[in-house]
């Protein structure tokens, strides 16, 4: 018996009558021929087993939130999560700027209506580089991962070395991507080099680092501060030995850190990249960040970028200026195949909703909102500290982030984690099987979202998730 057709309400063209017009239009007398191409033995033959269709908005609307409401999130739950993105406040008129309908729906621009898309990029960027005290930056990319892996892509073909060298402490997450990316484009074959670290202060290891460069490493990447937290305070040395072998000095930042910190231009690095969710940008499941690379004015490194650029000129009015792109001919857009790298769709209006944030904050509020994430972050790793048998792993200076170790007490991360959440909190970042060596360790993030209060609780419940 051939099953009713439905009329889905949220679906275009599924009414009969449409879909047999349109079918009729490229003449074709069944939907599946339009699938001709799939070869048979990967099509499904058998009815799918899916529940009854909701066919109104309201009962799809409440579906929906029964569905959401099961899961725990952080309106109601006290976040200390970290590890490559954490939670920071998000100013109101950051959502009212990138909700407008000319940059929420404007696509790219190119040849669609502008309304200004182009500028705001603009300004994004010269925001961004100020911050980062660097001269070129594109428009954003997908994450900061991409970031790092096209800095490292980057480095290879600006000097066609073979070898990258990375601290054992980065984050996993990034490294997979790296690993993943830095041998799938054609012309690369980049070894990875891993570097060891100092197990009391997490520092690179700089005998270790000097004995593994040679004239084949393309570049030295490190995180500043790290995945774990630390502050690499020998950054300025590590960049000595880089530039010492002719190797590219790269450096992975959180930009809400520079505020307080040194920009990474300032210490040797010739590429700096990150991940900017951190500037007014919300948590979001697989969205709501974009990765920049910025660097000095230089050809060099300028012709190896793989992204859009944009500049402003000169018009005939004369006391006006325009935007648009640059170099187009270096991109993929322009030169197909003969690209650098693939380009795809990037994050630009979370690049817009950056600049905004730049653009609100200036020098003084970054200064203020990174005093205010360091006084939060060292308050709790001191009280946290005063927990018997937990301990603060790594004797030097942090920002946000901290490791904090439990194997005296007996418990594990996970059944600490699945205490706290009793008292609506979501514990520190399992880092047990990420890091070797590194015990019953988590990663704790404290910004500046949080009260004295909510660490108080926080401590609270550690000593009770720890002693019961």
């Amino acid at each position: 018996m051939r099953r009713k057709q439905i009329v889905y309400p949220y679906i275009p063209n599924s009414a009969p009558g449409v879909k047999a017009e349109m079918m009729k239009e490229v003449g074709v007398t069944d939907v599946m021929q339009l699938y001709e191409e799939i070869p048979e033995h990967l099509k499904f033959k058998k009815t799918m087993k899916l529940p009854e269709p909701i066919l109104d908005e309201y009962s799809i609307k409440r579906h929906t939130e029964q569905l959401l409401n099961k899961n725990y999130n952080c309106g109601d739950h006290l976040n200390f999560l970290g590890a490559g993105c954490a939670q920071h406040f998000v100013p109101a008129v950051c959502d009212e700027i990138n909700g407008r309908g000319e940059f929420l729906t404007a696509y790219v621009g190119e040849s669609m209506g502008d309304h200004g898309k182009w500028q705001a990029f603009f300004e994004y960027c010269s925001l961004l580089g100020e911050l980062v005290d660097m001269d070129i930056l594109s428009i954003p990319m997908y994450d900061g991962g991409q970031a790092a892996a096209s800095s490292l892509r980057m480095a290879n073909r600006i000097n066609n070395r073979t070898k990258v060298i990375l601290p054992k402490t980065m984050n996993s997450e990034i490294l997979m991507i790296l690993k993943n990316y830095l041998n799938s484009m054609p012309k690369a074959d980049i070894e990875i080099v891993m570097v060891e670290f100092d197990p009391q202060t997490g520092l690179l290891d700089l005998n270790d680092l000097q004995q593994k460069m040679s004239a084949q490493v393309a570049a030295v990447f490190i995180e500043n501060p790290s995945y774990l937290g630390f502050i690499e305070t020998q950054a300025a040395e590590i960049g000595k030995i880089a530039a010492a072998q002719g190797a590219e000095f790269i450096v992975y930042t959180d930009p809400i850190s520079l505020g307080v910190m040194e920009a990474p231009a300032n210490y040797g690095a010739t590429i700096t990249c990150g991940d900017f969710h951190t500037l007014g940008l919300h948590l979001g499941c697989g969205g709501c960040q974009g990765g920049f690379i910025a660097t000095h004015d230089d050809m060099k490194y300028i012709a190896e970028f793989k992204d859009l650029m944009f500049g402003l000129t000169e018009t005939l009015a004369g006391d006006e200026y325009g935007f648009g792109e640059v170099l187009f001919d270096r991109t993929s857009y322009g030169s197909r195949d003969k690209g650098k790298e693939f380009t795809g769709t990037s994050t630009g209006l979370w690049a817009i909703t950056a600049g905004v944030y730049l653009s609100i904050m200036g020098p003084k509020g970054m200064e203020e909102v990174g005093q205010t994430i360091m006084q939060n972050a060292q308050y709790a790793a001191k009280k946290i500290a005063q927990i018997p048998g937990v301990k603060i792993n790594f004797s030097g200076p942090f920002f946000k982030e901290f490791v904090v170790n439990f194997d005296m007490t007996g418990k594990s991360v996970a059944d600490i984690n699945k205490a706290l959440l009793t008292h609506k909190i979501f514990g520190g970042h399992d880092i047990c099987q990420k890091i070797q060596g590194i015990g019953q360790s988590a990663l704790y993030c404290v910004t500046e979202i949080h009260t004295k209060a909510d660490i108080d609780k926080l401590v609270y419940a550690l000593q009770g998730a720890v002693s019961c």
